[in-house]
């Protein structure tokens, strides 16, 4: 049977992330001290202890989300590391490619800092907002973001499950496709974030993070990972590149990157960090396919914890 990793994306944060692992196994301790000092403050304090107000702030959700993943990874490899396949969702995305040896752990938080501090600025600069669309096939949440583009920017920016889209974009036009959505009889919703993510207004953030991405060393992957760009798999150093420059503006296709992995034979799914977001994408996507998770010890079996 064959099985891939998933990594998940900004808003899987809580605060006490990652804590249990810290004490509990000496690999995790090892990433998280580590991303302390190349960030150069304690993230792990952020991560373990909040407040959440700040753990909430783009500058640090994204870090302290990659970092409690591959701290989690770094321990489930020591059990198991034979996986066919990696995807993280947005965010997630970086976790993967440090999961199969295509990124070095220094140069995937660096990037990841990057790409929070980036996207940030673009936020401030091109303010926007995004929303849930329910009950929607992909065509219709397109049909509905053209119809709705009449009142500013928005397009579809992750399509996660059957039926589950998120549009991203201006707010006027953002509540526009809300409003059109419910005029079809389909729900719609504001969500609670920072911005309009993977939108065109992230494009102040995608030129300085193309920038950074030129300055990086990519390697070629030891087990490919399913884009969120092209939902394909990638495997080769300016392949990641490429998507990585592109994903910051481009829509999430979570959706066909799980049907992909199923064609692929991909029949076991788990996810490695915080939270079971993915898990349940999965299960509302791949009817059958079996799901693990592993974020705290309970998870570890048979490992010994630290005395």
């Amino acid at each position: 049977m064959k099985k891939a990793l998933l990594f998940p994306g900004q808003g899987s944060q809580k605060v006490g992330m990652g804590k249990e692992l810290y004490n509990t196994f000496p690999a995790a301790r090892r990433v998280f001290d580590s991303a302390d000092q190349i960030l150069g403050y304690q993230l792990s304090a952020v991560c373990f202890n909040g407040p959440e107000d700040k753990l909430v702030q783009t500058d640090f959700t994204q870090p302290a989300i990659f970092v409690t993943s591959l701290a989690a990874w770094q321990v489930l490899q020591e059990q198991d590391g034979r996986f066919e396949y990696a995807a993280g969702h947005s965010l997630g995305e970086y976790s993967a490619l440090v999961a199969v040896g295509a990124l070095s752990f220094e140069d995937g938080l660096k990037a990841v800092q990057m790409r929070a501090r980036f996207m940030q600025e673009a936020c401030e600069k091109n303010p926007g907002t995004m929303a849930a669309i329910i009950g929607v096939l992909p065509e219709e949440a397109e049909a509905i973001c053209r119809e709705a583009s009449t009142a500013g920017v928005v397009v579809p920016a992750n399509f996660n499950s059957p039926g589950q889209v998120a549009v991203s974009g201006e707010r006027p036009a953002v509540e526009q496709a809300v409003a059109l959505a419910k005029v079809r009889g389909k729900k719609g919703m504001l969500l609670p974030v920072g911005g309009a993510f993977h939108s065109p207004l992230m494009e102040p953030g995608k030129k300085k993070l193309a920038e950074f991405m030129d300055s990086i060393t990519f390697s070629a992957a030891r087990f490919p990972v399913i884009a969120n760009v092209t939902a394909r798999e990638a495997s080769r150093p300016e392949e990641f590149r490429l998507l990585l420059k592109e994903q910051i503006t481009s829509p999430v296709r979570w959706e066909a990157s799980l049907f992909r992995l199923s064609e692929l034979g991909v029949a076991e799914f788990v996810e490695v960090g915080p939270g079971k977001v993915l898990s349940g994408l999965v299960k509302r996507t791949l009817k059958g396919a079996a799901t693990l998770n592993f974020e705290v010890p309970a998870d570890f079996a048979g490992r010994p914890a630290v005395a």
